[in-house]
C-alpha cells in the first residue's frame, strides 16, 4: 500500500459505539405510533438508507412523526454514547497534524451526524461529510464525491475506514483501499474477514500504529 494522504471515515461502529443509541431511538419513537415491540433484527433489517429510509420502512404511515420523534430521542438519549471509541479523537487529532485530509461518508442522515459529531466535539476534524439517503445506500456514491474534492490525490493513497461489510463493497466499488474496524461490539469480523478488506483492526491502537507508519 502507498503512502496514505487521505482518510474517509465512516461513523457509527466506527468512531463510536452509537449503534444501540440508534436501535434505542427508532424502537421508541417507532413503537408507540405502531402500538407494538420491535425486536433488534426487525430494525437492524432496515438498515442501509438512512434513518428517513428505516422509518419510511417500519412506519410509513406516520413519517414525519416517525422522523422528528427518532431525532428527538436520538438527541435526548445520547447520554447512552457519551465519548467516541478510546483513541478516535486522538487518531484524527494526529492525522490532522500531519496534513493527512480526513473526511466522512456515512449511512447515516444529516441531522443525526451533526448531533454526534456535534456532541463529541470532532465535527472540525472533517472537510467534506457525505451523508445517507432515504431512498437506499449510497456509500458508493458518497465516496465518489469525496474522491471528486481529492482530486489531487491518488486513489491508492486513500483509505476508507468501516466497520460494516457494506463498507467493504462501497470501497471496493469505488475502487480504493479498505480497513474494516472491528473494534464495535456490533461488528462481525468473519463477515468482514471473508470479503478480503486491506487490513482488519481488533483495536483502534492496533490500527492507529499501523497507519503512522503509512503517513
Amino acid at each position: 500500500m502507498e503512502k496514505i494522504k487521505a482518510v474517509i471515515f465512516d461513523l457509527d461502529g466506527t468512531l463510536a459505539n452509537t449503534l444501540p443509541l440508534c436501535i434505542q431511538a427508532f424502537r421508541q419513537s417507532v413503537e408507540p405510533l405502531l402500538n407494538r415491540s420491535l425486536s433488534d433484527a426487525e430494525i437492524i433489517a432496515t438498515f442501509g438508507p438512512s434513518e428517513e429510509g428505516t422509518i419510511m420502512a417500519l412506519a410509513p404511515g406516520y413519517y414525519d412523526k416517525g422522523v422528528a420523534g427518532y431525532l428527538q430521542f436520538y438527541e435526548n438519549l445520547h447520554d447512552m454514547c457519551p465519548v467516541p471509541f478510546e483513541g478516535i479523537k486522538e487518531l484524527l487529532q494526529t492525522l490532522k497534524d500531519k496534513g493527512i485530509r480526513i473526511a466522512m461518508v456515512t449511512g447515516k442522515g444529516k441531522y443525526s451526524t451533526d448531533i454526534s459529531l456535534r456532541y463529541f466535539g470532532l465535527t472540525h476534524f472533517f472537510e467534506w461529510i457525505e451523508t445517507g439517503s432515504p431512498k437506499g445506500a449510497r456509500k458508493a456514491e458518497g465516496i465518489e464525491l469525496i474522491l471528486d474534492h481529492l482530486n489531487g490525490i491518488k486513489k491508492e493513497e486513500i483509505m476508507y475506514v468501516g466497520d460494516a461489510p457494506s463498507d467493504v463493497t462501497a470501497s471496493r466499488k469505488a475502487g480504493i483501499p479498505v480497513i474494516a474496524a472491528a473494534w464495535a461490539s456490533t461488528a462481525e469480523p468473519e463477515k468482514l474477514q471473508e470479503l478480503k478488506p486491506d487490513a482488519l483492526f481488533y483495536t483502534i491502537k492496533d490500527f492507529s500504529n499501523w497507519l503512522f507508519e503509512k503517513i
